[in-house]
């Protein structure tokens, strides 16, 4: 996630007007920390999310209501959106492509094991495909216990938590993107366990999935790393409201700024 700069939020503002939520900093920070610790967390599927983490998640016991939005941008907008897609995933691939290898060997020397891992996610329509992943945990990570570990967690490569921190484990969704899974920029992907969940205090949740998901969007350099899921879901409607090629460039923009120069980054 990016914490919101000057920049970042005249962009937020000019999409996203709401009332202020009286929600703690340190409540937020929580929340952020178990909500980055769930999209790792291996065993997920099988266990489900924890009570006291949903609780953490969805502060409070309000209910969020959506409006369904109108899907902006017509047929013109959706090929040159696709193909600037196509192009620049393909780019991508190919000037990664040694920085990659690197990775993947470094993986290897320090554990073993695949050096791609897959995970299921939640794409337009509601379809459930694999995102890819540099794996960042021992391959024996269940051995090592702590589950929904927001520190110092045991199962993380030491190489690992270099990746998750600077978001090289995410390199491989470039694949996704070329593959039509993913675009470069729309609502983050969710896994289905929490879609799940976050439908029942958050109606219309499922309303982000009536584009593609993205690699970065409107929430990710406009709210902050402490957004709440509601607060997330207000952004990516506003998106697939306003969305255009001229946005699109504009969140490529600051994403792109905040990979090189760390302003924001966490």
């Amino acid at each position: 996630m990016i914490e919101p700069t000057e920049e970042t939020r005249h962009v937020a503002s000019c999409f996203l007007h709401s009332d202020e939520v009286d929600i703690s900093s340190e409540t937020r920070k929580i929340a952020a920390e178990v909500d980055a610790a769930g999209k790792h967390e291996p065993n997920l599927c099988e266990d489900g999310i924890p009570v006291d983490v949903l609780e953490k998640l969805l502060p409070g016991d309000d209910v969020v209501v959506l409006e369904e939005p109108n899907v902006a941008g017509g047929l013109g907008y959706r090929f040159a959106k696709r193909t600037f897609d196509v192009l620049a995933s393909s780019a991508a691939l190919v000037l990664l492509a040694i920085p990659m290898a690197a990775i993947a060997f470094k993986i290897k020397l320090e554990s073993q094991g695949s050096v791609i891992y897959a995970q299921d996610r939640i794409g337009k329509g509601g379809a459930i495909f694999k995102v890819f992943k540099f794996r960042s945990m021992y391959t024996d990570a269940e051995a090592r216990g702590a589950q929904w570990a927001t520190g110092d967690d045991p199962r993380v490569t030491p190489f690992g938590k270099v990746m998750r921190k600077t978001r090289l484990d995410e390199i491989p969704q470039f694949w996704n993107v070329l593959k039509g899974d993913m675009s470069l920029i729309g609502p983050r992907p969710e896994r289905p366990a929490f879609c799940e969940a976050f439908e029942k205090r958050i109606h219309g949740w499922h309303y982000r999935t009536l584009v593609r998901p993205g690699l970065s969007g409107l929430a990710q350099v406009s709210g902050g790393y402490d957004l709440l899921p509601a607060e997330k879901a207000l952004y990516d409607i506003k998106y697939i409201e306003n969305r255009s090629i001229g946005l699109d460039l504009r969140i490529v923009w600051l994403t792109v700024k905040t990979i090189f120069t760390g302003d924001g980054a966490r």
